[in-house]
């Protein structure tokens, strides 16, 4: 961890000032999901935090490639948190092409979970592995705790009647409920979130609250020795009052509309929908009443010109 544990506390078995994590999975995995539901139990937690959403450059790339891999890292703590974090001390990779791409960032000693189930020989192969890297032990540095996520994950929905496709959809969930275990965080804020997010589709919210829960009690019950230990991080000392999430997108919006504000000029926003900047031109579009003009163009180009011909005509031309 980050810094060196202290003296039991309740029974949890540590408490260092501020720890890192990182998920890290292929694009369809939902680690952003993940990351950021993570986030707000953090918060709702009291700790301090900062984090680093990290995106493929492909619009998609092929499933267990090295470019296709998606990671989101959080630095949390019960102190004043200024970055991301350099290095993490857990690193969760839900295949082989995630942990390839993210082990060298790892700080020895550190905490990889795997999910087995994900490293098949054409996955392997995928990520440029000669062998399988968590049997030839080529982590020794690490502590390693791997096991079938993907098995765990379908035997906890099966009640839902999903087939094997669908049910791995929830994988990402049961991560999360052990990373909720491992950092002794509530469940409740990340079970009314799933009954919201769908709440049309009932029965997959109840198959994503099974896996979650599962993966929780795994941490629970399971009793394994060595790597795996709950830790606790004590809230920041701060003062009462209304405190709200912000994403970088949300913050760059806001900064745009104020500064235009400022100016005293009408703004005009072009961009072209594409993680991460999508959240950019969603964002500006719901301030309209600042005087925000948004287009939505057909390519980057197109939105680079746009924002340029915006300013020429007196607008505070923007693209993201």
């Amino acid at each position: 961890m980050a810094t060196a544990a202290t003296a039991p506390q309740d029974g949890l078995l540590e408490t260092p000032e501020s720890v890192v994590v990182r998920f890290a999975g292929d694009s369809g995995d939902g680690m952003q999901l993940t990351g950021g539901q993570f986030t707000l139990s953090t918060a709702l937690a009291g700790n301090d935090l900062a984090t680093f959403p990290d995106f493929p450059a492909e619009i998609r790339a092929p499933q267990g490639t090295l470019f296709g891999v998606s990671a989101f890292q959080i630095n949390f703590g019960s102190r004043e948190i200024n970055t991301a974090g350099d290095a993490p001390d857990v690193l969760v990779a839900m295949n082989p092409a995630a942990l390839k791409v993210n082990l060298a960032a790892l700080k020895p000693g550190g905490l990889v979970i795997a999910d087995t189930g994900a490293f098949t020989k054409r996955n392997l192969e995928k990520a440029k592995y000669d062998a399988n890297p968590l049997e030839d032990g080529s982590l020794g540095k690490f502590d390693l705790l791997a096991f079938d996520i993907s098995e765990k994950t379908i035997e906890a929905v099966k009640p839902y009647g999903l087939g094997n496709k669908d049910a791995l959809r929830s994988k990402n969930m049961w991560t999360l409920g052990l990373a909720l275990w491992m950092f002794d965080r509530p469940r409740d804020p990340i079970h009314d979130w799933l009954k919201s997010k769908f709440k049309s589709k009932p029965e997959i919210a109840d198959a994503n609250i099974a896996a979650l829960d599962a993966g929780h009690a795994y941490g629970e019950t399971a009793e394994l020795a060595g790597p795996l230990k709950q830790v606790h991080i004590d809230p920041v000392p701060s003062k009462p009052g209304l405190y709200r999430t912000v994403t970088g997108a949300e913050a760059v919006s806001l900064g745009l509309v104020a500064g235009a504000q400022l100016a005293e000029l009408p703004m005009f926003f072009g961009g072209y929908p594409i993680t991460p900047a999508s959240a950019i031109l969603h964002h500006l579009a719901r301030l309209k009443e600042f005087d925000v003009t948004t287009f939505q163009a057909e390519d980057e180009i197109a939105a680079v010109c746009a924002a340029i011909g915006a300013s020429y005509a007196g607008s505070l031309g923007v693209t993201s």
